[in-house]
């Protein structure tokens, strides 16, 4: 036997015939069938001294926050896309990153996982810096990003199984996700519709059931009903304590599955705070009409007019409204609760204000 090298009998799942291959330690092998052609991977154990040196680095259970990020800072030339921001994405969470198209959400995640360099600043990911540990970074993160490259020449099953081997990691998931969004694995994925390109992202980025999934604007090209699948998915994955980024300009979907949400504006984070703290905090919306004059209602200078109906936002207490508001003849009114579009419009009017 070649030093080094350690033989392993094989036996094909397809048509049973059993043969020999060699191969290193820890070492991930495609092979084939030399009966029926079928070809797949195997792989190897590692040594009792390679499992230690791997041990070495921070383990999953080692580290407290999934994601945590110091005065990080991003320019291109003159032009500044992410100001000194600093958050923590708790482990198990599921984190909503919201903003508008050219905010900084991109540049951030382009920037955690190393595909840019940072001006100024630092981060952790699952307890490694990414100045210094991103391929063991890239083993534990899951990535959809914001617009999918694939090889269209080839077949959704061939694509998933060239990742696979990339990341030199076993496909655990792979058949839980696609019984869930059924794709048409033998397929080419230049003959797939763009929901089909956007649900082989979403495969390949948990089909090998990593410690934190990190998704830009994951549910473009969905479907509705499909878009309602993978809520419940991403649920159930939250459930299983998997650490999922979120990033997204969809404010709906934002507020119905994230724990948290961080809102950027021009580079700059403008809140961090639970959903439901964050809509507690900025109060109510307020919609009347007044059998008086509109213009007589001089009790909230911030209130505007709208298809004849005035609007405004309270921060004080409910009862304090409604006698404010008492001493008119109120033909109309309506008392919402604060969306989380509220919230982000109000903070991007407040910015353009100032």
């Amino acid at each position: 036997m070649t030093d080094g090298l350690k033989k392993k009998s094989v036996k094909c799942p397809q048509c049973n015939h059993q043969f020999q291959i060699m191969g290193k330690p820890g070492e991930k092998k495609i092979v084939t069938c030399d009966h029926c052609g079928l070809k797949g991977y195997i792989r190897f154990k590692k040594t009792i001294a390679e499992q230690k040196t791997q041990s070495s680095t921070p383990s999953s259970h080692s580290y407290k926050d999934a994601i945590q990020v110091s005065h990080l800072s991003k320019k291109y030339k003159d032009v500044i896309a992410v100001d000194n921001i600093s958050f923590k994405v708790k482990r198990g969470e599921i984190f909503g990153f919201l903003g508008p198209n050219g905010a900084g959400k991109t540049t951030t995640i382009r920037t955690l996982l190393g595909f840019l360099k940072p001006n100024a600043g630092t981060a952790l990911v699952g307890g490694l810096k990414i100045n210094d540990h991103l391929v063991d970074i890239r083993k534990k993160v899951g990535y959809i990003p914001g617009e999918l490259a694939l090889y269209e020449h080839l077949t959704g099953k061939q694509c998933l199984k060239y990742f696979s081997d990339i990341r030199n990691t076993d496909l655990s998931l792979l058949n839980e996700l696609q019984t869930i969004f059924e794709l048409p694995l033998d397929r080419k994925i230049k003959t797939y519709s763009r929901g089909m390109k956007q649900k082989l992202g979403i495969v390949q980025a948990f089909m090998d059931d990593p410690e934190i999934v990190i998704m830009d604007e994951p549910t473009s090209g969905l479907d509705p009903l499909l878009q309602q699948k993978f809520y419940r998915f991403l649920q159930n994955e939250k459930e299983k304590g998997r650490t999922m980024f979120f990033s997204s300009h969809i404010l709906s979907e934002v507020e119905k599955i994230c724990d948290r949400v961080a809102i950027i504006r021009k580079g700059n984070i403008v809140a961090l705070e639970r959903i439901e703290d964050l809509k507690k905090k900025k109060g109510k919306k307020i919609r009347l009409k007044i059998k008086e004059s509109n213009e007589k209602l001089t009790s909230f200078p911030n209130a505007k007019q709208v298809n004849g109906w005035i609007e405004f936002v309270t921060e004080d207490h409910i009862d304090e409204t409604i006698k404010k508001i008492a001493k008119y003849t109120i033909v109309d009114l309506e008392i919402q609760e604060f969306s989380l579009e509220d919230i982000f419009i109000r903070y991007y009017d407040e910015g353009e204000d100032n």
